[in-house]
């Protein structure tokens, strides 16, 4: 009997953790025609999620800016963006999420976040982690 109780604890344990990735994507009709500017988020500390980000709208052929908050009247298309950062031993990306505006109105957003656990991906790299994300943000479908 231990080990049932053992063997049901180990399943709990291991399968609790788990990550949420949420997107709306980006309709391929409201896909950015013009360089993406990005709102620089001084609060976030990850360090590497700036240049992460750049280069997933960069493979997908989106040209970028980054600019201090306010960002220009002239930028039509908007990114912001805030990542969140927690600590297992070292530091890891929880959380991130993006969103993508043209003018006032939101054509993309996306969420990641890890929920605890022992799931090893949370020390997986901030690019292996918001590039599929980025790719679903961006992906083409059909209307």
């Amino acid at each position: 009997m231990t080990n049932l109780w053992a063997i049901m604890l180990a399943t709990v344990v291991f399968t609790s953790a788990c990550t949420v990735v949420r997107v709306s994507a980006v309709d391929p009709r409201d896909r950015p025609t013009k360089p993406v500017c990005i709102e620089k988020n001084s609060k976030v500390i990850v360090e590497d999620f700036l240049p992460v980000v750049e280069e997933g709208l960069r493979r997908h052929g989106i040209q970028t800016a980054v600019y201090d908050p306010p960002v220009p009247a002239q930028c039509q298309y908007v990114l912001t963006y805030t990542a969140r950062q927690s600590w297992d031993m070292v530091r890891f990306m929880k959380y991130a999420e993006l969103r993508l505006r043209d003018g006032e109105r939101t054509i993309g957003t996306a969420t990641y976040r890890h929920r605890g656990g022992f799931g090893l991906n949370k020390w997986a790299s901030t690019e292996s982690k918001m590039t599929p994300v980025i790719d679903r943000l961006l992906a083409e479908r059909l209307p």
